[in-house]
């Protein structure tokens, strides 16, 4: 580190992104990316903009906002945009936290941590319960804010909508954050639920199911003071923060339902595919609701499968948190895609099994 880095930042630990490697091609099922391409006239929406690109986006996001407000029964002023979910967590984390701390689950999206130590943020983590799961009764005497990812980073698994209202219900003094970012892999969404509570924010992305990753557009969905809370942080720290091309964009794909639910029902389909094939070689496999599968073996660790997939050109994600060392996060991709990390993983084993 520099000698003029701050005395508060010298034990930051940054964000660790999963790999996007340039040195050769690989079936990248690592970064929870989709693998089908946006939806046609996507690309289409942004070609006219690339002509604007001298006049700055618009500050209030109004062509998104719109959009995603039509989608979701909700008024503009219940949606703010920001430069992809990270950013949107980051604007909320500043507005409302710094007083108040926050509690998330001990496996969970590392951003969460990492924004905290950034803004100087008290958090307490909350273990899941044996079977990775969120169990509410947890958060019982909790007065901080509380911020849960459903389905869970990582781990895919799922909190029914009725446990989401209690959780924001058991303390109306407390704000609750649930970051969606795989809900249409197979939830119900708790955004209908801001228009009956003021002490919930739902955050989504269109990097996951929307295919847009690249674009990094999120959202923040909540009553309208909240929102403009979150607002006033955005205008002040970056009031330009989604370029116009992603806007297009976005907004473009947000029109093509039936594309997106297409796209949805081949990856779900793959992903019980995937599961019941791993299931078959030995492996534990969490019940995901998202475009992910956490899985381990007793006869390969979680590191040393990691690698061995990487040899063969294959990229999945390894954590090093105690409580999934021994697991490895694959994301669906194509059912073909996944019958090459099948049997990529099926000669592993088979190798291991050799070597006695």
């Amino acid at each position: 580190m520099s000698r003029f880095l701050s005395r508060a930042l010298a034990g930051l630990k940054p964000y660790v992104p999963g790999e996007q490697p340039q040195d050769k091609k690989y079936i990248k099922l690592n970064t929870n990316e989709s693998p089908y391409p946006p939806a046609k006239g996507v690309a289409e929406a942004t070609y006219g903009q690339a002509e604007k690109l001298n006049l700055y986006s618009d500050p209030d996001c109004l062509l998104i906002k719109r959009a995603a407000a039509a989608v979701c029964g909700l008024g503009t002023g219940n949606v703010s945009v920001g430069n992809g979910s990270d950013e949107v967590l980051a604007h909320i984390f500043r507005a409302f936290l710094q007083d108040t701390g926050v509690a998330f689950p001990d496996v969970t999206y590392g951003f969460y941590p990492v924004l905290c130590s950034l803004l100087g943020i008290k958090y307490k983590t909350v273990p899941l319960r044996g079977d990775f799961s969120i169990d509410i009764s947890d958060y019982e005497g909790i007065d901080s804010a509380v911020c849960i990812a459903n389905p869970n980073a990582q781990t895919g698994v799922y909190l029914a909508p009725e446990k989401v209202e209690e959780l924001v219900l058991r303390n109306r003094s407390r704000l609750v954050i649930v970051d969606e970012a795989y809900i249409d892999f197979g939830g119900s969404s708790a955004v209908p639920l801001v228009k009956k509570y003021d002490n919930l924010i739902v955050v989504q992305t269109m990097s996951k199911s929307r295919s847009l990753a690249g674009a990094r557009v999120g959202f923040a969905f909540a009553c309208k003071q909240l929102i403009s809370d979150i607002e006033s942080v955005r205008c002040s720290f970056n009031p330009y923060n989604v370029n116009r091309m992603s806007m297009y964009a976005a907004a473009m794909s947000l029109e093509q339902d039936e594309y997106f639910r297409s796209c949805v029902d081949k990856i779900v389909f793959a992903r019980v595919y995937t599961a019941t094939k791993l299931g078959k070689m030995g492996f534990e496999v969490l019940p995901s609701r998202a475009n992910f599968l956490l899985a381990r073996h007793g006869g390969v660790g979680g590191e040393e499968l990691y690698k061995k997939l990487k040899e063969r050109g294959i990229l999945v994600r390894h954590f090093g948190d105690e409580r999934i060392k021994d697991f490895v996060r694959v994301s669906v991709g194509t059912r073909a895609q996944m019958d090459e990390f099948l049997n990529a993983v099926q000669k592993i084993l088979e190798e291991r099994d050799a070597e006695g």
